[in-house]
């Protein structure tokens, strides 16, 4: 495969701690989960992580309606819920759950739509046979 880009972003601190990224426009504290005993206002690594899926997989929907000769709905979105998860041995791991509204289209038209993304979005295929990856389509 061809690199088309790298982002570089440095953690320090861990889950507690700071990211920047090399080029400055990412700098900020991070914290647990508030729920989980994380300061209330600070991001943590499931949020970003979320923000990033719902971005890509959005941009996937993009490349695939064009195929269709399908113009999205600019109101269309991409909602990424992203578990944090543990299991009786103490590992973690991640869930996800793609919510996926395309206005407009017709579900059985934007569940193909959806099925297609997900087999050309690179955090899907990034998470493939790590990380269960449910997709509905509202």
């Amino acid at each position: 495969m061809e690199k088309l880009y790298t982002a570089e972003v440095t953690a320090t601190g861990g889950r507690r701690g700071h990211v920047s990224s090399s080029d400055g426009v990412l700098d900020m504290p991070l914290s647990l989960p508030e729920g989980l005993g994380g300061e209330k206002g600070k991001t943590n690594p499931e949020q970003l992580f979320a923000a990033g899926y719902a971005a890509c997989f959005q941009s996937a929907l993009l490349v695939v309606a064009g195929k269709h000769h399908e113009r999205l709905d600019p109101a269309s979105t991409v909602k990424a819920h992203v578990d944090l998860l543990k299991d009786e041995d103490g590992r973690y791991g991640l869930g996800v759950k793609l919510e996926v509204d395309l206005k407009g289209l017709d579900k059985e038209k934007a569940r193909q739509m959806v099925e297609e993304a997900h087999q050309i979005c690179p955090y899907s295929i990034g998470v493939q046979g790590n990380v269960e990856v449910h997709l509905d389509v509202v």
